[in-house]
């Protein structure tokens, strides 16, 4: 790894960010993985971004996907951000989840959900960036999920005072 690649790592790593699950189906099978790379875009119109790698053996299938969701996860929800990084063949099977009318996975008791149609896909580098149009939002008003310096958590109580 070269100094910069080093560099790059560490200062992004201490980036705290929330944590997300993007979620769609292929085959009618839903599909997802913890994402963190998750930003708004746009209000006019509502507009989000996310990444991907495209080694990732489910690149295939968001860049066919028309349309997908993204759950932002709650502070409560540390183990559906590490079941959904794990290579568990059928992560489905151990959350709680439904079917939207937009015939998406949408996971349970998150702290947000945002049903999005694909918008646009941009080569960047190793990654695909995908942008999404909202056309649906849940929003429970839950404190979010966090990483920094590859840390899940809550944000700390102190924060606020």
């Amino acid at each position: 790894m070269t100094d910069l690649v080093a560099a790059f790592k560490l200062a992004l790593g201490n980036y705290p960010t929330g944590v997300t699950v993007v979620t769609t189906c292929h085959d009618t099978k839903p599909i997802g993985l913890t994402v963190n790379s998750f930003a708004s875009v746009s209000i006019d119109p509502l507009l989000i971004l996310w990444s991907l790698d495209k080694k990732s053996q489910l690149h295939p299938y968001f860049t066919a996907a028309p349309n997908f969701a993204v759950n932002i996860l709650a502070s409560d929800q540390e183990h559906l951000c590490t079941l959904f990084a794990s290579k568990i063949p059928d992560r489905f099977a151990q959350a709680q989840w439904s079917t939207s009318s937009f015939e998406l996975p949408i996971l349970h008791d998150t702290a947000a959900n945002l049903q999005c149609k694909t918008f646009q896909q941009i080569d960047a580098g190793d990654h695909t960036i995908f942008i999404g149009q909202v056309v649906d939002i849940t929003n429970a008003q839950k404190e979010p999920l966090l990483y920094h310096r590859r840390h899940i958590g809550s944000i700390p109580k102190s924060f606020y005072s």
